[in-house]
């Protein structure tokens, strides 16, 4: 069987702005697995029982980050657009851009960067890179 490159093959350039855009918009899910749980409530000074009863929710058999009626995850200050828990922010978070979705095609990839300023900006990013991110989780 003969593997195509990806069309990100020679890499790519993202840094993050931390402009919230990724943390708002329309309803979906953020997967949260109990790990990432705890290094929020460490990071807040909160116990697991209240990060998971005031910012998560039951989506199936797997647990989400909540977010607000308007879109925003509970993290997201509405004052700075700033990430409450950016430090202890669920894998899902850390690996944007780079999940599998946004990757799939150029036209994909250009409208994830219609929402997400860093898209084609600052860092390179290798081909190594990006795979090991999209690997992270399957969104």
């Amino acid at each position: 069987m003969n593997e195509q490159s990806p069309w990100y093959q020679e890499g790519l350039n993202f840094t993050c702005t931390q402009c919230g855009n990724c943390c708002t918009g329309e309803p979906g899910v953020v997967w949260i697995e109990d790990d990432e749980i705890r290094q929020i409530a460490e990071l807040l000074e909160l116990s697991t029982g209240e990060v998971r009863l005031f910012h998560t929710r039951l989506v199936g058999n797997r647990v989400s980050l909540r977010e607000f009626a308007n879109g925003d995850c509970t993290f997201l200050d509405p004052a700075t657009r700033r990430c409450r828990v950016y430090a202890a922010r669920p894998r899902q978070c850390r690996s944007w851009p780079f999940w599998k979705s946004n990757l799939a095609t150029v036209e994909t990839w250009r409208d994830t960067q219609r929402v997400c300023p860093g898209i084609g900006q600052g860092a390179f990013v290798s081909l190594d890179e990006i795979v090991r991110e999209a690997s992270i989780i399957d969104i």
